[in-house]
């Protein structure tokens, strides 16, 4: 889990510094709470202090009763929830890149059938990034 602070600076503009990234052996809110209890208490900041948390917009996150945010919710009434903009992008350009994706297999094969692009051992091949092992 990556935690993110936003605050403002003494200078009066918002900053938004990553703070810790931390292991969490499960992702059910009552975990992550904890979790994240610990780092900002391990750096002497209160959780009573906060006045906002962002997340995704999964279940265990946004849920209303037993969510992350209803949990901070119980100890601190002005931690009001926004959804994660920087979330709603990924999901954005991870739809696009599926449709571009599509699109050009669509065109590959029409210029296969065609006959205007040739066919070849290793020719046409849609290419990927390797996937990362174990020293990458």
């Amino acid at each position: 889990m990556a935690i993110i602070l936003r605050f403002v600076g003494r200078d009066g503009f918002i900053r938004e510094r990553f703070f810790e990234i931390i292991s969490v052996h499960d992702t059910n809110s009552s975990t992550l709470k904890t979790e994240i209890c610990k780092v900002l208490g391990k750096h002497t900041l209160l959780v009573k202090n906060m006045h906002g948390q962002r997340y995704d917009g999964a279940s265990n996150m946004r849920g209303q009763r037993n969510g992350l945010q209803a949990l901070f919710l119980n100890d601190c009434p002005y931690a009001y929830y926004i959804h994660c903009f920087a979330h709603r992008l990924q999901l954005a350009l991870n739809a696009a890149t599926k449709e571009l994706k599509l699109s050009r297999k669509a065109e590959i094969q029409g210029l296969l059938e065609s006959g205007k692009l040739g066919k070849g051992k290793r020719a046409n091949q849609i290419r990927c990034l390797q996937r990362p092992g174990t020293t990458r």
